[in-house]
């Protein structure tokens, strides 16, 4: 599907939507809490089957006769024990992926027990995978991925249970293991190789790769980062491992040591997510591995070092602490090397993201599916703007020691939202309630409006503009940045946007030209430009769900607000060319490289898909013009000249269309 592939080129934040695990949402309080697993695991990758034990040592958080876990529905329990061998009856539901298992007797709040489970069943497949249409635990020949989001194992309190584990890892002979924790040299045995992970401060070590790998060795200021990739990736290994050695290290500058020293840097395949985190765990999908080391992707998943492994969300309505603070920290090390231009980039595209589903309140993400786009757009883009403008409100200096002092105090811990405003308001020696009431409670964000006049100050002292910000949100106030461009000196002052309107004032020498509201884009507002981008953002979302139909309705939103927008054509396009109505798909490139140009990569690609168009319906002279054209333009945005080369020199075919 090429739409897909458009979407990987151009969107690469966008992609981030399942970059982590995040928290399931439950409507019931956990009745208990897992403390370890001692887990014995076989992988028969000829037959996709997963072997496995687990001891579960778990904690009653009220009175209990019965323990209920998720369980991957491709996984069979075949025997359930007490510690003391006595074999304990179990019942199995499908419709939610999990195991009731009856205790031996009631467990009385606080007090602990231990289980035995054994289970086995094959993974070849993501039809019963815990998340719809999602592969998340795979055993085969090529490669073996479970994941902590596979529910490979039995879990309580999925994102927010933290627990201890040791691993043992059987596989055959030539495989390589990856997991969380220490380890020794494997040890062999009939033709198999058995590895030991083991991870003993509470987090979450439920993430097990096994392959055919080279190893490669990075080490930077004490941090170790292995690369895992395989031979045919072997050549990017190195960049990628320095990558992620000076990533590691900046993020240690602003927020202390991580959970552990050791980084495993794996590629996986593109069949599950796009990018994995687990302690000592950052893995990426094969889609993004190439001579253009990804820093942005590998930025974000190694942040949740420190927010997920080390610091989790208390509960289901707190995960936009880790996936809003990583995806914060991802912009953050591009400012450090791309400077305030490549940070406002960043942030520009993270603030549509954060609009795109702003249906109900931050604190409330909880009550979302955590693998919807809604639950994604809230708690990894809005979350990521909720640091962003608290940095903007608390200033540089008391943020990063706010952020220090959260990323200290809770190592090792669980945190609430409450927790980071506690936090912050010591560093800010003011209360932030109408900060976080404002940005967690409240859903929608203000369109600034700016009536001003201008007055003449006597005797050549310069002039006075006196204006008033409107916006329609009753309870809204922030600190607003006013950028006023003049024949000059460009001035700037900060001022309160405080309710419906604000009147403000300011002084220049020299004659106002233009006042601009919030030019770095510090606070999170809709525009008429936002506006466009956020109706292409959902029917992207569309489109990757299958939904054509409503894709091209957001898309139409777009183009009633800016008729002219290159991308809006441009994603119209790819749904008629998918759909194989050509002339439509060809009207729609055309429309896109006549409009305002924005993206500009639009332009170049319209004419590689027109060639492809021409191709396919037999018209050889004109697919090698628009190839032609597309050289011209000189870009090669995600390879597009290296596409047109190709199909300049064989014509484009139905069957080499990208999936």
């Amino acid at each position: 599907m090429q739409f897909a592939r458009r979407i990987l080129g151009h969107c690469a934040v966008t992609i981030l939507l399942f970059a982590g695990a995040a928290v399931s949402p439950a409507a019931e309080k956990p009745r208990l809490r897992v403390d370890d697993y001692v887990i014995h695991a076989e992988l028969l990758p000829r037959t996709h089957t997963l072997k496995a034990t687990a001891r579960v040592k778990f904690t009653a958080l009220e009175d209990i006769s019965s323990a209920t876990f998720e369980l991957h529905n491709a996984l069979r329990p075949t025997r359930v024990t007490s510690e003391a061998g006595a074999k304990l009856p179990f019942e199995r539901f499908s419709q939610d992926s999990t195991i009731r298992i009856n205790l031996p007797r009631t467990l009385s709040i606080n007090s602990s027990d231990v289980i035995n489970i054994e289970y086995e069943g094959a993974l070849s497949s993501a039809d019963d995978s815990p998340v719809e249409g999602l592969k998340l635990a795979y055993v085969g020949e090529d490669i073996s991925y479970l994941l902590y989001p596979g529910r490979w194992f039995p879990i309580a309190g999925y994102g927010t249970n933290r627990f201890t584990a040791t691993i043992h890892v059987t596989v055959p002979a030539g495989y390589t293991v990856i997991g969380s924790g220490s380890t020794t040299a494997p040890t062999a045995e009939a033709g198999n190789s058995t590895f030991t992970f083991s991870w003993q401060k509470p987090s979450f070590p439920g993430t097990i790769i096994a392959g055919h790998f080279a190893e490669t060795t990075s080490k930077l200021s004490g941090a170790t980062v292995r690369v895992y990739f395989p031979p045919i990736h072997q050549r990017f290994a190195a960049a990628y491992a320095d990558t992620a050695a000076k990533e590691f290290e900046y993020f240690s500058s602003l927020y202390g040591p991580a959970a552990s020293p050791v980084l495993n840097l794996v590629e996986i395949p593109k069949d599950t997510m796009s990018a994995v985190w687990a302690p000592e765990i950052a893995a990426v999908s094969a889609s993004y591995v190439s001579e253009k080391t990804q820093y942005q992707l590998l930025a974000q998943i190694i942040a949740h070092q420190w927010w997920g492994i080390s610091v989790s969300p208390a509960t289901m309505n707190d995960v936009w602490l880790q996936d809003g603070a990583s995806t914060f920290s991802q912009a953050r090390y591009v400012e450090s090397v791309a400077g305030e231009a490549g940070f406002q980039e960043a942030m520009k595209n993270i603030s549509v993201e954060a609009l795109a589903y702003d249906n109900i309140p931050l604190a409330s993400v909880g009550k979302l599916d955590p693998f919807s786009p809604e639950s994604q757009s809230l708690s990894t883009y809005k979350g990521a703007m909720v640091f962003s403008m608290l940095r903007w409100v608390m200033g540089d200096a008391p943020f990063d020691r706010a952020m220090r002092q959260f990323a200290s105090q809770f190592a090792g811990k669980s945190a609430s939202s409450d927790d980071l405003k506690r936090v912050a308001e010591q560093n800010y020696r003011d209360k932030l309630t109408w900060f976080f009431a404002q940005w967690l409670d409240s859903t929608g964000a203000p369109e600034f409006k700016n009536k001003y006049a201008v007055y003449r100050l006597g005797n050549n002292k310069g002039f006075r503009v006196a204006g008033t910000i409107s916006q329609d949100l009753d309870l809204f106030r922030m600190p607003v940045e006013l950028k006023v461009d003049t024949d000059g000196k460009t001035e700037i002052k900060r001022i309160e946007v405080s309710g419906t309107e604000s009147p403000y004032s300011v002084e220049t020498f020299g004659r106002p030209r233009h006042i601009t509201i919030d030019p770095d884009n510090r606070v999170l507002k809709n525009s008429p430009e936002v506006k466009v981008r956020v109706n292409i953002v959902r029917g992207e979302g569309l489109v990757k769900q299958g939904d054509y139909a409503e894709a091209l309705k957001e898309f139409q939103k777009a183009l009633d607000v800016n008729r002219n927008s290159s991308l809006a054509h441009y994603r119209i396009a790819e749904v008629f060319f998918d759909q194989h109505n050509y002339q439509a798909a060809a009207n729609a490139y055309r429309e896109s490289m006549n409009g305002d140009g924005v993206p500009k990569w639009t332009e170049v690609w319209s004419h590689v898909r027109l060639g492809e168009i021409f191709d396919t319906t037999g018209q050889r002279e004109r697919a090698t013009g628009e190839y032609r054209q597309a050289l011209q333009t000189n870009d090669n945005t995600d390879g597009a000249l290296d596409e047109a080369r190709k199909y300049l020199s064989a014509p484009y075919q139905q069957s080499n269309k990208p999936s």
